[in-house]
């Protein structure tokens, strides 16, 4: 007699999945559902109990716009009592704001090249006085990260 065996495509993932007995707590900050072209952030409004308006002003001249609680329901937040910024989403001093994508590939692309440019001052500076018979060391940079014992 044959054996009736079940096909191993009908067997999904989803049934054998173990159930979570572990708690996780929720997050301090909700992250909102990606949205195309839009890039999320907390802003800082105030730090120890002091407003900081330069922060929020200069934040707002960059391109990021609040975001409305209306718009974000499914965050299910209560945003801070005595907030600034009526019906937008603020907790603990930080303020949830979103900046078209390109805009902040911009600014991230600025940054960089800020940072390099910071990088090669440097190493001009430090190598000014280089000797080919002893180099003081070698100009070219390069980053190696590893997880785990090597």
């Amino acid at each position: 007699m044959a054996e009736q065996r079940i096909q191993r495509d009908n067997d999904t993932r989803a049934q054998v999945e173990r159930p979570s007995d572990k708690w996780v707590p929720a997050p301090l900050l909700p992250v909102p559902k990606p949205e195309a072209g839009w890039v999320f952030r907390w802003i800082r409004t105030s730090m120890v109990g002091s407003a900081d308006n330069t922060n929020v002003s200069q934040k707002f001249r960059e391109g990021w716009i609040p975001c409305k609680a209306d718009d974000y329901k499914d965050l299910e937040i209560q945003s801070d009592i005595g907030s600034r910024f009526k019906g937008n989403i603020e907790v603990g001093g930080l303020l949830l704001c979103k900046a078209p994508e390109s805009e902040m590939a911009k600014r991230q692309k600025y940054y960089e090249d800020m940072a390099g440019q910071q990088m090669e001052s440097v190493d001009q500076n430090y190598l000014r006085e280089n000797d080919p018979r002893m180099p003081l060391l070698n100009p070219e940079r390069t980053t190696r990260t590893s997880f785990g014992s090597n």
